[in-house]
């Protein structure tokens, strides 16, 4: 029999398949994980309702557990609570700025509709400088900018609440 925390800690090697440096327990979209003798569930939620990685999250992990013994897995998606940036963990974070994604910022961008945009920080040269050039970049969680110092691009992972 394996506890929960073995299972969380086996978790900890299922990386997002749009950000590779990133698990998803570093992600926040493993909500739960619970053991019954030799039976696992684990509730994932998505980054957002359309994700189209939550099938090869599901897969991923269910392989995992699988390689660690564990052959009775079942994987729920759940939509409530809706996922927030709030569940990425400091370590995700950090992560992700190591990898020259800007982190989410800690409100709600709402410029396009009131006010200035976020001073999102380049995660490369550090600078405040920074300008807002497409509101989706590579995948719809995130935003494209350009460093006006460094003039280098960047992903801009969106703050979501």
């Amino acid at each position: 029999m394996v506890s929960e925390l073995q299972i969380w800690q086996w978790l900890e090697e299922v990386s997002d398949p749009e950000i590779p440096v990133l698990t998803v327990v570093d992600l926040g979209v493993v909500r739960s994980v619970k053991t019954n003798g030799d039976q696992v569930k684990i509730v994932i939620t998505p980054t957002y309702s359309g994700c189209p990685a939550m099938q090869v999250i599901e897969e991923d992990i269910k392989q995992v557990l699988k390689f660690k013994g564990i052959d009775q897995v079942e994987v729920e998606l759940v939509l409530s609570p809706a996922w927030t940036t709030d569940w990425i963990s400091e370590k995700g974070r950090i992560k992700l700025k190591e990898y020259g994604i800007a982190p989410p910022a800690d409100e709600v961008d709402k410029s396009v509709l009131f006010a200035d945009p976020p001073v999102i920080e380049c995660p490369l040269c550090h600078s405040t400088d920074t300008r807002m050039i497409s509101q989706f970049g590579s995948t719809a969680c995130k935003a494209h900018y350009q460093c006006n110092s460094c003039l280098e691009p960047f992903d801009y992972f969106k703050c979501l609440k």
